[in-house]
């Protein structure tokens, strides 16, 4: 019995240092997500959408709740933060092709129309980013426009 007591002393103060440390945060602002915003022009209630469901994981604007502070959860939350902005990010728009553009919003519109995103394990926590039918319906039409809009950058003349 001891070396039960003993193992869990020692698992306990490892927690408790562990607390100390964490890994960067990604906290930039809504001003690096002007160049996405400007050059694909969401409605507003698709703007609200991609606030509400994307820009923590896929932008360098990420909201921290209060479990993001408690290791080892904070590892976890930044490995999804990171996954999500190499697969799509927000603030680094500027710097890619237009056929590049085109593929992420091709599979944008996959990922929502399939309700593979926002992720589920998103959802637990933030019920305000659970999409409707119809908010899903309003993402991927505006996806398919600017789709179009980058088909026709594509062409050649």
């Amino acid at each position: 019995m001891k070396i039960i007591k003993k193992i869990f002393l020692f698992l306990l103060i490892v927690l408790v240092i562990a607390q100390f440390f964490g890994p960067e945060k990604n906290e930039g602002d809504l001003a690096s997500i002007d160049a996405f915003l400007t050059e694909t022009n969401p409605p507003e209630d698709v703007k609200l959408i991609l606030k509400e469901t994307c820009y923590d994981c896929h932008s360098d604007v990420t909201r921290y709740l209060w479990y993001n502070n408690i290791t080892p959860v904070n590892y976890w939350l930044a490995g999804h933060v990171k996954d999500g902005k190499k697969h799509f990010n927000f603030s680094n728009w500027e710097g890619n092709s237009v056929k590049r553009k085109d593929h992420k919003f091709e599979e944008l519109i996959e990922m929502v129309e399939d309700k593979e995103m926002p992720l589920e394990s998103y959802t637990w926590t933030h019920t305000e980013a659970k999409l409707t039918d119809a908010q899903i319906a309003s993402v991927v039409d505006w996806a398919k426009q600017v789709r179009f809009t980058y088909s026709l950058m594509q062409k050649p003349e």
